[in-house]
């Protein structure tokens, strides 16, 4: 990758004044409905800069284990992103038990269809948009990226697609990892997961299939380019993330792989738009080529 331009580095280094986690960008819209009539947790929040016009967008899906997390644990990310010209958008979505995964899979696909649809009104581009997520949410990113059907119901094409960068996930390919987890409790006399990655995924080896993001990369479906980021000591997230960048490589897709040393999965998301951090550094190299092209 290519030297981050000292414009974007200025910007990031503006962050280090901000001296806790509560960031706030210039102008910030909470709790917005993107479903009509709207459930529960089907709201995104929207942070733009002051007089924002026609600025990319970079739209995130938090983590949590499909069970847990909020939009509003986004830490630095939405100033960092706000200082290099970007709209910030992160969304909730419901959680399982409560829906299954195919409804949680359609509620981010919705939102992401309502910020197509309307981000414009919030200093956005419709055309040009970044589909990130942190752990559970690196799933929801990088399947929504590759299955095509999601966003094709929602009225969006992959051609408005600029980037995808799933951050430490470890379901890419589903099948692998119930494999390996069950495989390492069984050898060690563990008991497995009441509610694993086999339960959480439907019980069914067709839709752990259908809902592992490998299984979707193909030639000519327009599928973004990737920037894959992931802890280098964490031998699940680490075998995962190869696993998705070798089969959208295969393909012909471009695949950007940095595995981050001295890290945690937490700690990885959470330094994110810090200045200085490794991760930051390649994910604003990458969104910048990315708008190149």
């Amino acid at each position: 990758m290519k030297t981050m331009p000292a414009l974007m580095l200025s910007s990031l280094v503006a962050v280090s004044v901000l001296l806790s986690a509560s960031v706030q960008a210039e102008n910030v819209q909470r709790d917005v409905s993107y479903a009509e009539p709207a459930m529960e947790r089907q709201v995104l929040d929207i942070y733009s800069p002051a007089d924002a016009k026609n600025l990319p967008v970079v739209f995130w899906i938090h983590g949590g284990g499909w069970q847990t997390g909020d939009k509003s644990q986004v830490e630095m990310k939405p100033q960092a992103f706000n200082d290099a010209g970007f709209v910030f958008v992160s969304t909730n979505y419901r959680l399982l038990p409560h829906v299954d995964m195919e409804t949680l899979i359609t509620d981010v696909a919705k939102s992401l269809g309502w910020v197509h649809k309307n981000i414009a009104k919030h200093g956005g581009d419709p055309g040009r948009i970044f589909v990130m997520g942190h752990s559970a949410g690196a799933q929801l990113a990088a399947i929504l990226c590759t299955n095509e059907r999601y966003l094709k119901a929602e009225g969006v094409p992959f051609s408005v697609l600029t980037g995808c960068v799933p951050v430490d996930g470890d379901t890419y390919d589903i099948p692998a990892i119930i494999e390996t987890a069950e495989t390492r409790r069984r050898v060690h006399k563990q008991p497995q997961a009441k509610f694993g990655h086999r339960e959480k995924f439907g019980n069914d080896p067709a839709l752990h299939l259908d809902f592992s993001a490998v299984t979707h990369v193909a030639k000519g479906k327009g599928i973004p380019p990737f920037l894959i980021l992931y802890v280098s000591s964490h031998p699940d997230t680490s075998a995962q993330a190869e696993r998705l960048s070798t089969a959208l490589a295969d393909t012909g897709i471009s695949a950007n792989l940095l595995g981050v040393r001295d890290s945690t999965h937490t700690k990885l998301n959470d330094d994110l738009g810090r200045p200085g951090d490794v991760a930051t550094k390649a994910l604003f190299e990458f969104v910048s080529e990315s708008l190149k092209k």
